[in-house]
C-alpha cells in the first residue's frame, strides 16, 4: 500500500535534494557545477521550480508565462545542450565560421545542404529582417508566447553560466556562450516552420543562377520528349516516368511519407472506458535539431500540460492535460507553390503583367568561413528573389532556370510566427473541439494533422495545417504547362508568375487567421464517439468508414490509395471493435507492439508469397520466409528477408492482380503477382541480405539494434513502415552508433504516448522516448527508456503531484534573470 499523500511528501522532502541555483546538476547529466555563480538578485525577473523524476523527465511548475519558459529553457539546457546551441548556431547563420563551410548539415528531416549553404539562406534572412518584421505583424507572437521565448533563452543561458558542458559532443566547443537572444530563438522556431517547404529547396536556393551553355538548367531524367510547351502535352510526358523517378520526385518535394507518424484516437462508444483514448507515435530522427525532449508545464491553476516539444521549443507539441490528449502526424498539404516566369533571353528579366519586364533581385550575402588552417575569410553568395520568393534552380524537381523561364516558391509558413502560440492555446483546450478552436485561432500549426481523444468521449481528426489559398478552380486557370506537369505528377500546382499578383495570387478567407491562407470551413476535419486516426496519408480516411471529400486538392488526394501502415494501423482497431469489441487502454497501447506486419499478410494470401519465393530456387531462404511469423518482433526470424524484398519489388499494376478500389481502400490492392518481375525482386532481395554476410535465419533482433549515441546495440521489434506496413517503424538514416550492424536505428518511433481518459475521470499516461531523455552518453538517462522500448516496457509519466513526489529524482529552485 502506498503511503497518503502527506506522508508521501514528506518522505520525497528527507530524501530528494531539493537545489536552490547555483543550481547543482542531477548526477551523469551530462553537467558539472559552475564554480561560484552570483546569488540571485534580490527581485529576479524569473522564479520557477524545476522537479526531475524517473528517466530525467523535468516538471516546471511557475507563476507567470516568462518564468515557465526559464524552467523549460534550463531544463532543456541541461538535457540537451549540444543539440540547443547546435539550433542557435544554425538560427544565427554562423556554423561556417565555426564548423567549417563544406561540413554537411543534416536536420534530419528534409535539409541536407553545406554549412555555407545553410549560412548564406539564414544570413539573408537577417539581412532582410524577416522574423522581426514578423514580429511587430498581425502574424505575429502574442505577448505570452515572447514571454515564454524570452524566458526560455534566458533559462538556457543560466545553465551555461551555472554549469560545464561534459557532453563530449560539443565540451570543447568554445563558440558556446551564455549569449543567446529572443530574436535567435524566434529565428529557429521559423526555421522549422519551413521544414516541408523552403527547408527543402535551400540548396536549390543558394545556387540558383541564370542558365549557361554548361548548365540549361533542364531535367537530366534520360527521356525522350522535352518538357511541355502546352497542356496538350503533359500526358504525354508524364507517361515516360517511371514509379522510381516519381517517387524521387515526391522525396524531394517532402511528399514521400518518410517524414511521418501514427496517431489512433479511440472515442467512448469503442472504448472499456466510456472516455477517450489516444496512441500516438511520432517518426522523427533520433538525433539532431528535430528530437523530441519530455517536459510537464505547469501555472497552478491556470495551466497544466505534459508531452514532448521539438528542441528549442519552450511548448508542448504533442501531449495531453486533464481534459483532451493529442498527437500529430505529417500531413499531405503543400505549404508553398512554385510560380513560373518567362524570361526575356537568358537572365533574371522576366515578363509581369501588362506586359513589363521585371528583374528579379539579386542578393547578395556574406558569410564568414573557417578555414583549414583556423583562419576565417569572408565567402560571398548571391540569392535571387521576386515579390513572391525566393528564385530556385531544380531542374530534378522540372524547376530549372532555363533559358525559357524560372521558378520562385511563394512559403506560406514563410509569412508567420504564430507556431508558439498555436500549441500553447491547444495546452488550455477543454474539449477535442476546443482544441480544434484554438488551433484555429492561432493559425499556426505548420505541417501537421492533429488526432485527438477527450475525456467527455469524443475524438478529432483535422487536418487544419497552414496551407496556401489555392483552390482547384484557380489552379486549373492558372497552371503553366509544366505546372500542370507537375500537378499531374505529383500533385503541386506549378502556376503563372505573370499573374501572380492579379488572378493567380493567393486568395483569403474571411474565417483564415490572415490572408493568403486556406480557412477552417476550407479544411477537413471529423468529430466521432467511435474512433480516427491517421499515418501520413490524406485525410480522406479517418477511419474505416467514414469518407471526407470536396477539398482542395493542394491539401491532398482523394479516392487514392492508402500506404501499408495506413492498413495496418486501421486493421488494428478493426479488428480488436470486430464482433462488438471495445478498446481498452491496455490493448490500444499494446498495439505500439504487436509488430504485425501487414503487406506481409495480404502477399500470403493464397500462398503467393511462398510461390514467388520457390521460382527462385533458393530452397534455403525460402524455408525461412515460408516459417516466418509475419512479424517483426525482435525473435521474429525471416523479417529482413521479406522487408529486402518489399524495398525492391515494383509498383502497382506491376505488383498487384487486384487493383486500388476506392470503394474498398483498407483492402485493394492486393493479390501478389507471381510473375518473372516480382521473382526478380525477391532474387534480388535474397542476394543483398546474402551480400551482407548475415544469416537468413538470424533472429530480427540481432539485426535490427538501436544507432543513436551512446546506445547500447539494444535489439528493436518494428521495421520498414509504409512498404512493409509496420505501425512501429524505424529506419536507419545516417546512424551515430553501432554502424557495423545489419541495421542500426536512428529514425521512426520517437516519443510515444498512450494516454487513457479512465472511468473515474483520471489520466493514465504511458510514454516511452525511444532514445532517452538526456543527451549526453555518460547520463543515466541517456538510454534507460532505449532499453525499455527494447523490452516493450512503457514508463508511467508522472501526471499529478502525488506521482511527481513519488517518482522525484532532484527539485531545482530557480530564480534569475
Amino acid at each position: 500500500m502506498r503511503p497518503p499523500r502527506l506522508l508521501n511528501l514528506l518522505a520525497a522532502a528527507l530524501v530528494v535534494p531539493t537545489l536552490v541555483v547555483p543550481a547543482l546538476a542531477a548526477p551523469g547529466s551530462g553537467a558539472a557545477p559552475g564554480s561560484g555563480a552570483a546569488a540571485a538578485a534580490a527581485d529576479p525577473a524569473y522564479h520557477a521550480t524545476v522537479r526531475i523524476t524517473e528517466h530525467g523527465i523535468p516538471h516546471v511548475t511557475a507563476e507567470d508565462w516568462g518564468s515557465l519558459g526559464y524552467g523549460s529553457g534550463y531544463a532543456t539546457a541541461r538535457s540537451s545542450i549540444c543539440n540547443l546551441a547546435d539550433t542557435v548556431l544554425t538560427a544565427r547563420g554562423e556554423r561556417s565560421r565555426h564548423l567549417g563551410g563544406t561540413a554537411r548539415y543534416r536536420d534530419g528531416v528534409s535539409l541536407d545542404a553545406t554549412n555555407l549553404q545553410v549560412d548564406a539562406f539564414v544570413t539573408d534572412l537577417r539581412n532582410r529582417r524577416v522574423v522581426e518584421g514578423l514580429l511587430a505583424s498581425a502574424a505575429g507572437p502574442s505577448e505570452r508566447a515572447r514571454a515564454m521565448v524570452r524566458g526560455y533563452t534566458a533559462g538556457i543561458n543560466r545553465w551555461l553560466r551555472d554549469n560545464e558542458i561534459t557532453d563530449p559532443a560539443c565540451r570543447d566547443a568554445s563558440w558556446i556562450r551564455p549569449d543567446a537572444t529572443e530574436l535567435d530563438l524566434w529565428y529557429g522556431v521559423y526555421m522549422a516552420n519551413l521544414i516541408a517547404s523552403s527547408g527543402n529547396f535551400v540548396k536549390e536556393i543558394v545556387e540558383a543562377d541564370p542558365p549557361t551553355l554548361q548548365d540549361p538548367g533542364l531535367p537530366d531524367l534520360g527521356l525522350k520528349l522535352p518538357l511541355p510547351t502546352t497542356n496538350a502535352e503533359v500526358a504525354a510526358y508524364a507517361a515516360q516516368l517511371d514509379g522510381d523517378q516519381r517517387e524521387e520526385l515526391l522525396r524531394s518535394l517532402g511528399q514521400d511519407g518518410e517524414f511521418g507518424s501514427n496517431a489512433t484516437a479511440i472515442g467512448g462508444d469503442a472504448s472499456s472506458t466510456g472516455r477517450g483514448l489516444l496512441l500516438g507515435n511520432p517518426h522523427f530522427p533520433w538525433g539532431g535539431r528535430y528530437k523530441f525532449t519530455q517536459q510537464h508545464l505547469t501555472i497552478p491553476g491556470r495551466y497544466d500540460v505534459a508531452g514532448a516539444s521539438l528542441i528549442g521549443s519552450p511548448v508542448v507539441n504533442i501531449g495531453w492535460n486533464k481534459d483532451v490528449a493529442w498527437s500529430h502526424t505529417v500531413s499531405t498539404a503543400y505549404r508553398f507553390t512554385p510560380y513560373e516566369y518567362l524570361t526575356v533571353g537568358p537572365g533574371p528579366v522576366y515578363l509581369s503583367a501588362n506586359g513589363l519586364l521585371r528583374k528579379a533581385e539579386r542578393r547578395v550575402v556574406d558569410v564568414a568561413v573557417k578555414q583549414p588552417d583556423g583562419s576565417v575569410r569572408t565567402v560571398r553568395e548571391d540569392l535571387w528573389r521576386t515579390p513572391q520568393g525566393y528564385v530556385i534552380d531544380s531542374p530534378a524537381q522540372f524547376m530549372g532556370w532555363s533559358p525559357l523561364s524560372f521558378w520562385a516558391i511563394r512559403d506560406a509558413n514563410a509569412e508567420h510566427l504564430r507556431t508558439i502560440d498555436t500549441f500553447l492555446a491547444m495546452g488550455e483546450a477543454t474539449s477535442a473541439r476546443d482544441l480544434l478552436r484554438r488551433q484555429d485561432e492561432g493559425g499556426g500549426m505548420p505541417w501537421v494533422n492533429t488526432t485527438a481523444a477527450d475525456s467527455g468521449g469524443d475524438t478529432l481528426y483535422a487536418d487544419h495545417s497552414v496551407v496556401p489559398h489555392v483552390t482547384d478552380a484557380m489552379a486549373t486557370r492558372c497552371m503553366t504547362p509544366v505546372g500542370l506537369l507537375l500537378k499531374t505528377v505529383a500533385g503541386l500546382p506549378g502556376l503563372n508568375g505573370l499573374l501572380a499578383d492579379g488572378p493567380c495570387r493567393w486568395g483569403t478567407d474571411a474565417d483564415a487567421q490572415r490572408p493568403g491562407i486556406l480557412g477552417p470551413g476550407r479544411l477537413p476535419d471529423v468529430v466521432r464517439r467511435d474512433w480516427v486516426m491517421n499515418a501520413n496519408d490524406s485525410y480522406w480516411t479517418p477511419n474505416d468508414r467514414v469518407r471526407l471529400e470536396g477539398y482542395a486538392s493542394i491539401i491532398g488526394c482523394e479516392r487514392c490509395a492508402r500506404t501499408m501502415r495506413t492498413r495496418m494501423v486501421q486493421q488494428y482497431v478493426v479488428d480488436r471493435l470486430a464482433g462488438g469489441g471495445k478498446e481498452t487502454p491496455e490493448s490500444l497501447r499494446g498495439h505500439q507492439h504487436e509488430n504485425r506486419v501487414r503487406a506481409a499478410e495480404v502477399m500470403r494470401e493464397d500462398g503467393r508469397l511462398d510461390q514467388v519465393c520457390a521460382q527462385t530456387g533458393e530452397t534455403e531462404a525460402c524455408a525461412v520466409l515460408a516459417a516466418w511469423d509475419g512479424h517483426s518482433d525482435a525473435d521474429s526470424v525471416g523479417t529482413h528477408l521479406f522487408e529486402a524484398f518489399v524495398q525492391r519489388a515494383p509498383s502497382g499494376a506491376n505488383l498487384w492482380t487486384v487493383p486500388f478500389n476506392a470503394a474498398d481502400p483498407l483492402h485493394t490492392p492486393r493479390g501478389l503477382r507471381t510473375g518473372p518481375r516480382v521473382v526478380k525482386a525477391m532474387q534480388a532481395a535474397i542476394d543483398a541480405v546474402r551480400a551482407s554476410g548475415v544469416a537468413f535465419d538470424a533472429p530480427w533482433g540481432s539485426l535490427q539494434v538501436a544507432g543513436d549515441r551512446g546506445a547500447p546495440a539494444y535489439p528493436l521489434g518494428g521495421g520498414e513502415g509504409d512498404l512493409a506496413g509496420n505501425a512501429n517503424a524505424l529506419a536507419s538514416r545516417h546512424p551515430a552508433a553501432n554502424t557495423g550492424a545489419y541495421k542500426p536505428v536512428s529514425y521512426g518511433s520517437s516519443h510515444i504516448q498512450a494516454v487513457s481518459y479512465l472511468a473515474d475521470g483520471s489520466v493514465d499516461a504511458r510514454t516511452i522516448l525511444t532514445y532517452g531523455q538526456d543527451e549526453d552518453p555518460s547520463s543515466p538517462w541517456s538510454a534507460d527508456q532505449t532499453a525499455l522500448f527494447s523490452q516493450e516496457r512503457w514508463v508511467r509519466f508522472a501526471w499529478t503531484p502525488e506521482q511527481v513526489a513519488q517518482d522525484l529524482v532532484q527539485e531545482i529552485v530557480l530564480d534569475g534573470s
